[in-house]
């Protein structure tokens, strides 16, 4: 098994930026695809982002442009950096291993 652990997330005013980790352990060696997904009040969960283990990226629409998802396979982490945020971004984020949400979720939440 995997276990992941997010930090970073809180509050931000539209247009400000937020970075998310997610640091992996456990059974690392079966991790191909680490990723993002959200969720925001009242409505399904949605994928945000997401690399492979060489590197290929894979964007919502809604935040092409914007966010950029990074990966240190030495660490085991992954990254979200998130730019020009907006109040539709407010969401609890999740953390994924090979499309799997397994992480605790992170709120983050834009508003002025």
């Amino acid at each position: 098994q995997v276990q992941l652990v997010q930090s970073g997330g809180g509050l931000v005013q539209p247009g400000g930026s937020l970075r998310l980790s997610c640091a992996a352990s456990g059974s690392i060696f079966s991790i191909v695809v680490m990723g993002w997904y959200r969720q925001a009040p009242g409505k399904q969960r949605e994928l945000v982002a997401f690399i492979t283990s060489d590197g290929k990226t894979i964007y919502a629409d809604s935040v092409k442009g914007r966010f950029t998802i990074s990966r240190d396979n030495a660490k085991n982490t992954v990254y979200l950096q998130m730019n020009s945020l907006k109040p539709e971004d407010t969401a609890v984020y999740l953390c994924a291993v090979n499309g799997v949400p397994g992480g605790q979720g992170t709120q983050v939440t834009v508003s002025s």
